[in-house]
Order: C-alpha cells, then sequence, then structure tokens
C-alpha cells in the first residue's frame, strides 16, 4: 500500500511557514508538494568562508542554495519567510554541545550570524511518490531516518566530518526508477550515494539511526541512501564553534521555489 497523500501536502509553503511562525512542530517530510526544502545552518561571520570552502568542496551532501550574509534573515527563496522563525525546530550548539531546541531563535540572532541554506531530500519525495515509490516513514508516521557513514568528507580549514546519509526502503523492482528521478535534481543530493548492505558504508544497525527515527522495512525492500544536509551540520558539530544555530533535522525550511528536476541552473550561490 502506497502513501495516503495528507493535507498538508497541498499547503502552500507561505501557509507552512505561517503555522511553523505560529509554533507547530512537524517534520516536514511530505508539505507543500512540489516546492524545494532546504537545511538551515548559521554560524559567525569568521567561519564563513572556510565552511562555504567545505560545501563547495563536498556538493553532493552539501548543495547550496544560498548562502545569507552577516546579520540577514531573509532570503530570495522565500518571499516574506523569517529565518529565525519559520523553520518547525532548531537546535542551538556551543563548543560541539546542543544547548536548546526551539521553535524561534530570534533573540539569538545577531549582526555576525551568516546562514547557509542547502538543498534536502524532502523535495524529491513527492517525485518519487507519484512515480508509485513507497516512502515508508510516511507511511509509518515518523521522520526520516538518518545515518553517520565511514565516509569522509573533503576537509576545508577546521570543517571535517563524515557524510551523512537519509535512508528509504525502497522495493528492490523500483530502486533503479528512484535513482533516475533523484538524479535530475542535484539541488536535492541528486541520485543514490549507496544501495545495500548498510554495513559497507559503515552504518551498522539500521535500527538505530543517528538522527530521526527507525523505519521497518517490508518484504521485498532494499535500503536506498541518499547524502544528507545534515553532514554540514555534523561538520560545524565537531569543528566545536563557540555558537551556531541549525535546523533541527527533518525540520526544514519550504521555499517558494519550484522543485523543477530540468532547472538545477536556478541555484547558485550568493557570493
Amino acid at each position: 500500500m502506497f502513501t495516503r497523500q495528507r493535507p498538508e501536502a497541498q499547503t502552500s509553503p507561505r501557509e507552512a511557514r505561517a503555522r511553523f511562525r505560529d509554533g507547530l512542530v512537524a517534520h516536514t517530510s511530505g508539505w507543500s508538494h512540489g516546492y524545494v526544502q532546504a537545511n538551515l545552518v548559521s554560524v559567525p561571520r569568521r567561519y564563513a568562508i572556510s565552511l562555504r570552502r567545505f560545501a563547495v568542496r563536498n556538493p553532493r551532501a552539501c548543495p547550496l542554495l544560498d548562502v545569507v550574509g552577516a546579520g540577514r534573515f531573509t532570503t530570495d527563496l522565500a518571499e516574506g519567510a523569517d529565518l529565525r522563525r519559520d523553520l518547525p525546530a532548531y537546535q542551538v550548539w556551543s563548543r560541539g554541545q546542543m544547548v536548546a531546541e526551539r521553535t524561534d531563535v530570534a533573540d539569538l540572532w545577531d549582526r555576525d550570524l551568516v546562514t547557509f541554506l542547502l538543498g534536502c531530500s524532502f523535495t524529491f519525495e513527492p517525485l518519487l511518490e507519484r512515480a508509485g515509490i513507497p516512502l515508508r516513514h510516511q507511511e509509518q508516521g515518523v521522520n526520516v531516518p538518518m545515518y553517520r557513514t565511514d565516509r569522509k568528507c573533503l576537509g576545508a580549514r577546521r570543517f571535517r566530518g563524515p557524510v551523512v546519509v537519509s535512508m528509504r526502503p525502497v522495493p528492490t523492482d523500483l530502486v533503479a526508477r528512484a535513482a533516475q528521478i533523484t538524479m535530475e535534481l542535484p539541488f536535492a543530493h541528486g541520485a543514490p550515494v549507496h544501495v545495500g548492505s548498510p554495513a559497507m558504508i559503515g552504518v551498522r544497525d539500521l535500527a538505530k539511526p543517528d538522527f530521526g527515527d527507525p523505519v521497518r522495512l517490508h518484504d521485498g525492500d532494499v535500503p536506498v541512501f541518499w547524502a544528507c544536509g545534515v553532514t554540514l551540520q555534523e561538520a560545524v558539530v565537531k569543528a566545536k564553534l563557540p555558537f551556531a544555530i541549525t535546523h533541527a533535522p527533518g525540520h526544514m525550511l519550504i521555499t517558494d521555489r519550484r522543485a523543477r528536476a530540468t532547472d538545477t541552473g536556478e541555484f547558485r550561490t550568493v557570493r
């Protein structure tokens, strides 16, 4: 049985952001079908050049959609959006430790923060669903599972770390179709980075994700792994910056940009 479309699928990005600003907490898989979703990482300005270099060196995991200048909290990707309030949940970090999880970080924002917005695999999920590929995490009402792998990113000064992946169980006969669909959206991580045995990428136990929730595989399913934007968050955490703000994994910014497989050129890093 395939996923039934939830009412949130037809919610406009503007309305979704308004609901999150009003305090609704929900992971955004299945929201606002047809629109690009984005990860958020905000760091002090003195670290921004190195972090941008890290993202550019690891484009599969960290596809840059926008880099928002110091102190700003708006983006051309989402008209009227407030990056401090319009995501469902944020995490606040100090010296590599999460010190708070909040629904609003406006009081923590200052003129020194540079914000990175990265593509998210939630963007391509409606395309998979439309092709008859089930989304098990939505069927089971949980967040998508995410795992640290043993694959290392190319470092940039103090920023280093593993590639983080999201996993979706896919029926064996639909894996090639899933790969074909997602490879057309490099701004949403593109094609899978691995199919099959989790141990081959250093994932020991699918039932114990590092982020998100475990998902049950059905008979005939194979685990399929896509690069994940939490990779950038992991690099920031490992760098033990004095201060950083990130989205809570699975709780994304929903932008006004349409997800078009042939329109990859519209997403360019703001210099």
